[in-house]
């Protein structure tokens, strides 16, 4: 594979750190850190996807998805305009479009109701694997899946930022 160009920038939320990553054109990452913390593993999966990767600063790049998140979190918007694309097994893409299509602003869905919504209501577990992995904290809103039980469980940025995320939706 050749060389891949990824730009990057960073910003400060109410739920820490965000870094933003985008191929130029759309959005491919947005995680919970800094890239300083997050470059071994960024560095794994961008290989998988797109090559060898050379990481570049460029605020340009993603300044309109900054300006939706905190409009986000200042309670002015609902939902994200910008263009973003998936990148993963056809399973987890599955997954993590119906998280983003089905679960409304505000409300919640068990693992098991995405499980059937996708088709596949045996694979609660699976479902659980792929939420785990979504490459779109808050905007493929995985913080939003409980489980069947009604319980908060497991979520990639700590259950503290699940909660906070939930209760702000809910104010």
């Amino acid at each position: 594979m050749k060389e891949a160009i990824l730009y990057y920038d960073e910003m400060d939320s109410p739920v820490g750190p965000l870094l933003l990553i985008s191929d130029g054109k759309r959005i491919v990452r947005i995680d919970y850190g800094r890239m300083d913390d997050l470059k071994d593993q960024l560095n794994k999966w961008s290989e998988r996807y797109f090559g060898t990767p050379v990481f570049k600063h460029a605020s340009e790049k993603t300044e309109h998805v900054k300006k939706e998140l905190h409009a986000y979190f200042r309670n002015k918007s609902r939902e994200f305009s910008f263009k973003f694309v998936f990148h993963g097994t056809p399973f987890q893409k599955k997954v993590w479009q119906a998280l983003y299509d089905t679960i409304p602003y505000g409300e919640t869905k068990s693992y098991k109701d995405i499980a059937v919504t996708i088709g596949n209501p045996k694979a609660v577990r699976a479902v659980g694997g792929a939420v785990n992995k979504n490459p779109f904290s808050i905007v493929v809103p995985c913080h939003r899946v409980i489980g069947t039980s009604g319980k908060m469980v497991g979520y990639n940025g700590g259950l503290d930022k699940k909660e906070f995320l939930l209760a702000h939706e809910q104010n």
